[in-house]
């Protein structure tokens, strides 16, 4: 019998820090996050260590909900998206052949045609290595960049998210295979009957079509979500070939897991069509004392002012009036992404962390779990959450750019590789091909 294989997927964001918010402030980390290279060198370490995909997250403004600007988090060097990731998955996408890219992209801000043709475009031009990462939103700050004042609640987000994946799916399915003929010699470019107008109409989303876009090489982009929210996992149980999720001990994970499994089979859809991989922060040392060394540094170098300015960010909620040293279970937070804070809560409760200290905890891995010792520690742990119906694999999150990665692929994978339980080469040519064939 085939042995299920882990799915390994790297979290980039275009700025400062990605989960750790002192990873640019480390004297290892290279801070050129605005040049096409530090891209693309990336992308060719994670390739030679057989990733299943690199994706970028996105944020849409400079988030500004703790005291009311954005003076902490910029000045400080927050969670930020200096660059859109949509031309930066192009450029990735030149210098590798079969590593997935994933690009962030809100429905709650485009129309459901310019997104179809740009990732229907994305996917072609990588020969079928795209993936979706749908969010829905939650910052007024990102509504306000789009013109838009009164931004819809949590619930009628992911309504209108529904809306969009549909049009989107439809404009994708308007060309069959084959449509494009281009026989020279009779002059015949393409098969017209093998076109379709799509005529979608919704209560939020109209699309007449068809696309502009001949079938793409996955005929769509993997579907990637990472709604935590009872909204948001039903629309993952619905859409989601690969969900990314933010949890905290082993425990979490498998409720988590068994319960998008439930979901998924109230959808209609078999619990092994989506692959659950959580967040882990992976830090390694030749040794384990050299490990925890390395932890205690990197940890050192967050700054829990800015760790209280990105839960605010987070849940959309200023959390600059709650004094410090309130406990987090007790605030009563109704407004923003309650999705976000009862993540965070989740991670806090069994040691009642105040504010405050959950804000530095928060700065230090958003409440991930860190991965910390020798190589075979660390496949160790990994290894064990995988084989404990915890998860289908990891989005590992750097501390150190781009030595986790580095290191990481050249330490940890053949550890995996050698227990048998990661792949040792890619075996298909496209990204939703490699994720089925890890089953």
């Amino acid at each position: 019998m085939r042995r299920r294989k882990m799915h390994l997927v790297a979290f980039l964001l275009s700025g400062p820090t990605s989960h750790h918010h002192g990873m640019w402030r480390h004297p290892e980390t290279d801070n050129r996050f605005l040049e096409p290279d530090y891209y693309e060198h990336i992308a060719r370490v994670l390739e030679l260590g057989k990733f299943d995909a690199l994706f970028f997250a996105d944020v849409l403004s400079l988030p500004d909900f703790y005291r009311g600007n954005f003076d902490t988090v910029l000045g400080r060097g927050g969670q930020m998206g200096l660059l859109d990731p949509l031309p930066l998955i192009a450029i990735v996408s030149r210098v590798t052949q079969r590593l997935g890219l994933g690009v962030t992209v809100s429905t709650s801000f485009e129309q459901p045609f310019q997104l179809a043709r740009t990732l229907a475009t994305l996917d072609t031009l990588s020969k079928g290595r795209i993936a979706w990462n749908v969010v829905t939103t939650s910052g007024d700050a990102a509504a306000r960049n789009f013109g838009i004042k009164d931004h819809l609640d949590r619930n009628t987000r992911y309504d209108r998210a529904d809306e969009v994946l549909e049009a989107c799916d439809a404009l994708w399915n308007s060309w069959e295979d084959g449509a494009l003929v281009l026989d020279k010699a009779s002059g015949r470019f393409a098969d017209p009957s093998k076109v379709h107008y799509v005529n979608y109409d919704g209560a939020w989303m109209s699309t007449r079509g068809p696309l502009t876009v001949p079938r793409s090489p996955q005929g769509r982009p993997v579907i990637m979500q990472a709604g935590s929210s009872p909204r948001g996992r039903d629309f993952a149980a619905r859409w989601a070939e690969v969900i990314f999720t933010l949890q905290h001990a082993k425990p979490d994970m498998q409720a988590f897991s068994a319960d998008m499994a439930e979901r998924m089979g109230k959808a209609g859809r078999a619990a092994n069509e989506c692959a659950i991989l959580t967040s882990v922060d992976p830090i390694i040392g030749e040794t384990r004392s050299i490990a925890r060394e390395k932890q205690d540094y990197i940890n050192g170098l967050v700054d829990p002012e800015l760790g209280i300015a990105l839960i605010s960010a987070h849940i959309g909620v200023d959390l600059s009036h709650y004094p410090q040293d309130q406990k987090l279970a007790d605030m009563d937070i109704k407004q923003g992404s309650r999705g976000s804070f009862d993540v965070i809560l989740q991670g806090t409760r069994a040691g009642g962390l105040t504010l405050g200290e959950a804000a530095k905890r928060f700065a230090v891995s958003e409440l991930c779990p860190q991965i910390v010792g020798t190589p075979a520690d660390v496949a160790d742990q990994l290894q064990d959450l995988f084989e404990s119906d915890a998860c289908d694999g990891f989005v590992l999150t750097p501390t150190v750019f781009p030595g986790t990665f580095e290191q990481f692929a050249r330490a940890v994978v053949p550890e995996l590789q050698a227990r048998g339980i990661f792949r040792q080469d890619y075996e298909c040519a496209t990204l939703r091909e490699n994720l089925c064939a890890q089953r």
